[in-house]
C-alpha cells in the first residue's frame, strides 16, 4: 500500500530523494549533486516550510514532491511553491503524483498560504490541470514553461 510521508519521519529517503530530483531537474543544468543534497537537507529542519513529501511502499521509494519558499527567481513574490515533482518511472499512473501533489498542497494550505504556486513544461501542464490548477503565467520563465496556481478556495475540497 501506497504510503505518503514528511521526510521528517523518514530520512532515510533523503538521498534517494536528493539522486532522483537533481538527476530530474538539475544535473542537466551543472548543478553539483551535493547542493541539491543540501537542500533536501533543509526539509528536515522544523518549520512548515520547507518540506519534502515521499511516497513509498515500506522500504521502496516511489516518488516526492516538495513544499518550499520560492521556485522561480524571477518571481520572489510568489509563495509558497509546490516543486521537484518526481515518481519513478515503473510507479507512474498509479496516482502517486497526484497524492504528492495533495499532500503538499495541504500542507501549503495548513502553513497559512491562501495561494500555491507551481512551475510546469507544457507536457506537464494538463496534468496539474486535471488536479484542479489554473495557468497563471506562460512562458516564464521560458517559452514552454507554465507558472500555475491554485487559489485557496480551489483547496477547501481537498
Amino acid at each position: 500500500m501506497v504510503a505518503i510521508s514528511d521526510l521528517r519521519e523518514r530520512p532515510d529517503f533523503a538521498d534517494t530523494v536528493a539522486d532522483r530530483v537533481w538527476r530530474a531537474f538539475w544535473k542537466d543544468n551543472g548543478h553539483p549533486l551535493s547542493l541539491l543534497a543540501g537542500l533536501v537537507q533543509e526539509s528536515l529542519r522544523e518549520g512548515p516550510i520547507p518540506t519534502c513529501f515521499v511516497a513509498h511502499e515500506g522500504a521502496l521509494f516511489l516518488g516526492t514532491a516538495s513544499l518550499i519558499a520560492c521556485d522561480q527567481e524571477a518571481r520572489p513574490h510568489y509563495t509558497p511553491w509546490i516543486a521537484a515533482v518526481w515518481v519513478e518511472p515503473e510507479q507512474r499512473s498509479r496516482g502517486i503524483g497526484a497524492a504528492l501533489v495533495k499532500a503538499a498542497t495541504q500542507a501549503g494550505l495548513a502553513a497559512g498560504a491562501s495561494r500555491l504556486h507551481l512551475g510546469a513544461s507544457a507536457h506537464r501542464r494538463s496534468f496539474y490541470e486535471a488536479l484542479g490548477w489554473s495557468v497563471l503565467e506562460a512562458d516564464v520563465p521560458r517559452e514552454g514553461m507554465f507558472i500555475l496556481a491554485m487559489d485557496f478556495d480551489q483547496m477547501s475540497g481537498l
